[in-house]
């Protein structure tokens, strides 16, 4: 996920522009629940939470997203993910986002190493008041994400129209991502249970996550995956998202599907209406093969709709104030640009995460 080689450099773009970015901007960026709020006004309110706690990795702490958080750089937590849109949602009073980037299931019960420092393990922050815990995790272990999206697309110039990916993991006739998912689903369900020993009375959310590739077409400029393979990546999402949705069934947790939701919302899609960052990293926008700001709001909306037991559809009004607001966020992240040195770190970032 080139997550460590990202953060040293996201501390001095982030120490240079705490001085140029106004306290409003950082404030304004999670608490614009106007701008989330579902067009639904039929369905009762979600239930009232207290104490919310958000656990996950980097599609929960949502790395590039304008605008970063300060105080969690080595995890590259943005002000604007979905657990602090949730939280301004469902009004919150008392809210710890734990989530960091790079983190894998191990990380809830164990410290994660970042360039900057030694994280606790991500349940530290549950208690036994804790009422309301969301969980983003999964892609990370056995190296499923980071191989793929590590991988394949260096494949496609060889292979422009195959399957080399599919055929790259295929060992002895054995999809060895698949069977590292299998494995994941088993860590995810030991986590709902860990979550229920420090947690007893707490709603339990497992977040899936959002498509990367379209169920049809292409867009090798975007997502360079053969073309063959993005059938293959696909699946391996479908995969992970059917073991996130197993492990909530069998320790009684509840799933929030963004997989269906997000169709027409991958990579592929036009600007306005991708969730999901291509292979181009954009500073002002996302990592690169990660949520964008409207991604982090439609799942934000979509766990807000689960917990009130409404339709778990994202609307064109919807997706219409999301875009709208992630332009405004970028907007602000741009003003910073004009400061020299700022802008020789954002290209000291864009460097080091691309190699």
């Amino acid at each position: 996920m080139k997550i460590h080689r990202l953060v040293a450099t996201c501390t001095a773009v982030a120490t240079l522009g705490a001085s140029s970015v106004t306290s409003t901007a950082f404030a304004d960026a999670p608490a614009t629940p106007h701008a989330l709020a579902p067009t639904a006004s039929t369905f009762a309110p979600a239930p009232a939470y207290k104490k919310y706690v958000a656990l996950g990795d980097s599609y929960t702490s949502a790395p590039l997203v304008p605008l970063p958080e300060l105080l969690s750089l080595g995890c590259l937590r943005s002000v604007s993910n979905y657990p602090k849109l949730l939280a301004a949602l469902l009004k919150i009073t008392s809210f710890t986002d734990a989530s960091c980037g790079g983190a894998d299931t191990t990380n809830m019960t164990k410290p994660q190493t970042t360039p900057l420092g030694t994280f606790p393990p991500q349940f530290n922050a549950l208690t036994p008041d804790t009422d309301l815990v969301t969980v983003g995790i999964g892609g990370n272990d056995f190296g499923v994400f980071g191989d793929i999206t590590g991988t394949c697309p260096g494949l496609r110039a060889a292979d422009p129209v195959g399957s080399p990916c599919k055929k790259h993991f295929t060992v002895d006739g054995v999809d060895t991502l698949s069977a590292a998912i299998e494995k994941t689903g088993t860590r995810v369900a030991d986590v709902v249970k860990g979550i229920k020993v420090k947690s007893p009375k707490a709603t339990i959310v497992l977040v899936g996550y959002p498509k990367i590739a379209p169920e049809k077409g292409t867009c090798p400029d975007i997502l360079p995956f053969s073309d063959g393979d993005y059938a293959y990546l696909y699946s391996i999402e479908q995969k992970l998202n059917q073991a996130v949705e197993n492990a909530a069934a069998a320790g009684g947790a509840t799933y929030v599907d963004t997989f269906g939701p997000s169709t027409g919302h991958d990579a592929c899609a036009p600007e306005g209406q991708a969730w999901i960052q291509g292979k181009d990293i954009n500073l002002l926008r996302a990592l690169n093969y990660h949520p964008r700001f409207e991604g982090q709001a439609g799942v934000a909306s979509l766990t807000y709709k689960k917990l009130a037991g409404a339709k778990e559809t994202v609307t064109p009004a919807e997706q219409a104030r999301w875009a709208q607001r992630a332009r405004e966020l970028s907007q602000q992240a741009a003003k910073l640009q004009s400061d020299p040195a700022y802008k020789a770190a954002l290209d000291r970032l864009r460097t080091s995460a691309q190699r």
